[in-house]
């Protein structure tokens, strides 16, 4: 079943953006994980890999939510129940706010312990916030639960767009997954 509408895909930009972020944000939890598990050598060279990727991520969100908010978007399917197209909005915005999120409270959190966050071995970000130790460890808790939040988020976010593309049938999934001809 097809929407009524005529736009039955997200323009290739906000595809691109989506499936670029996919992949940034799955390595990035990985990263994240294997940060918290590890204090070997192995710790160090994550937390160089984490902290650009999340400046990257950052970047890509804010260009993401531009383009969101600057083209025309697919609608939900008529014939969605009223609490699915309201689950499906909000999930969209807890999506869009952690994702935003996420990397500010890890720079203001990185800002307290006082640390540089190296973007590359002479491109340095400045602080957002002073050094003060209760600070950085209230905003390393909050950044763990965030990415937890995160984490789950995107778990339901595929299993719907599995239920939309594998059980409906509706095109919600088809939307973003590829091109149509009137793009």
């Amino acid at each position: 079943m097809k929407t009524s509408s005529k736009l039955a895909h997200f323009v290739p930009l906000a595809r691109w953006l989506h499936w670029l972020m996919a992949i940034g944000l799955l390595a990035m939890l990985f990263i994240g994980a294997g940060m918290a598990a590890s204090v070997s050598e192995r710790h160090e060279w994550l937390i160089h890999l984490h902290k650009p990727l999340g400046i990257a991520l950052l970047i890509l969100v804010i260009l993401r939510i531009a383009v969101r908010l600057s083209t025309p978007q697919p609608p939900l399917p008529a014939d969605l129940p009223a609490v699915q197209s309201l689950a499906a909005k909000a999930s969209h915005l807890l999506l869009y706010g952690l994702m935003l999120v996420l990397p500010l409270v890890g720079w203001a959190m990185l800002s307290a312990a006082g640390d540089p966050i190296m973007l590359t071995e002479s491109l340095r970000l400045p602080p957002i916030l002073p050094p003060h130790a209760e600070t950085f460890a209230l905003l390393r808790k909050a950044h763990g639960y965030l990415a937890y939040l995160l984490f789950l988020t995107i778990l339901v976010h595929v299993a719907a767009a599995l239920y939309h593309g594998l059980i409906r049938r509706d095109g919600v999934l088809q939307s973003m997954a590829r091109s149509g001809s009137k793009d």
